[in-house]
Formats: C-alpha cells, sequence, structure tokens
C-alpha cells in the first residue's frame, strides 16, 4: 500500500473553508478537475458520480462524516486513476484566521509503477490545492 498525505495553508477560518469543500457533493465548487457531482444511494452508501473536465467519471462512496471535526473519508469505487484499494481523508483543522487543509489517502498502485500512482493522485491533490489558494486569496 502508498501512503500520501499533502496539505496546505489558507489564511482564512477553518470554519469559512469546510464550508465551501466540506460538503461531499461540493467538489466541483472547489476543484477545477470536476465538472459536476451527483449524489446517489446505494445499498445505504452515499455515492458521488464525479464527471471530469475533458471526460471521464469518478464514482467515489462517503465512508465517514465529522462535521464538528471538519473532515471526510470517502472511497473510490470505480475510476480511471492507476490505483485500487483507495481511500482518502479531507481535513481542515486551525483556529483564528489560518487553517490547514489536509487531505490523504491510502490506495495500492494498480497497472503502473508506484511512483506514477502517487505522482498521479499528488497531481490530483495539487490542482484542488491550488485552485483553493486562488478561492482564498493566496498566501
Amino acid at each position: 500500500m502508498s501512503k500520501l498525505s499533502m496539505s496546505t495553508k489558507v489564511g482564512v477560518p477553518a470554519e469559512k473553508v469546510w464550508e465551501l469543500i466540506g460538503g461531499f457533493n461540493a467538489t466541483p465548487d472547489w476543484h477545477p478537475a470536476i465538472a459536476k457531482s451527483e449524489l446517489t444511494e446505494e445499498d445505504g452508501a452515499t455515492i458521488r458520480t464525479l464527471h471530469l473536465v475533458g471526460g471521464g467519471v469518478v464514482r467515489e462512496r462517503l465512508e465517514m462524516t465529522d462535521d464538528e471535526g471538519r473532515a471526510y473519508t470517502y472511497s473510490i469505487v470505480e475510476s480511471p486513476l492507476p490505483v485500487a484499494n483507495y481511500s482518502a481523508t479531507i481535513r481542515v483543522s486551525g483556529e483564528g484566521d489560518d487553517c490547514t487543509i489536509e487531505w490523504s489517502s491510502d490506495f495500492k498502485p494498480m497497472g503502473t509503477p508506484e511512483n506514477d500512482a502517487v505522482k498521479a493522485v499528488q497531481g490530483i491533490y495539487q490542482a484542488g490545492f491550488d485552485n483553493l489558494q486562488k478561492i482564498f486569496g493566496g498566501r
């Protein structure tokens, strides 16, 4: 299994960031690679279907949400990414006018060298962080 954890700091309160990114269906509001998101229920689980800019679909299952702790965990059900057994957590922490956004995951590289799989996931996380920096004014 590969482990990846990335974070970025923004100069706004954690509550404000969580308000934007905390909804499981909110990814198109802040991630530039996501054109739209749809929620469905399957076998008692919440599934989001992410439609990628330029085509492609990613289906993810909500595993846990903690609004008080400003975090949620999800797993990939179906994806064009070269990973299997993918589970990730997005968390926003901090007090006052600064916060940290952390995106961490565990996954098994599939059909590609581990380094390439890690780089693919890193690119997704970094694109989201870069856009959040733009949205919240950067540092």
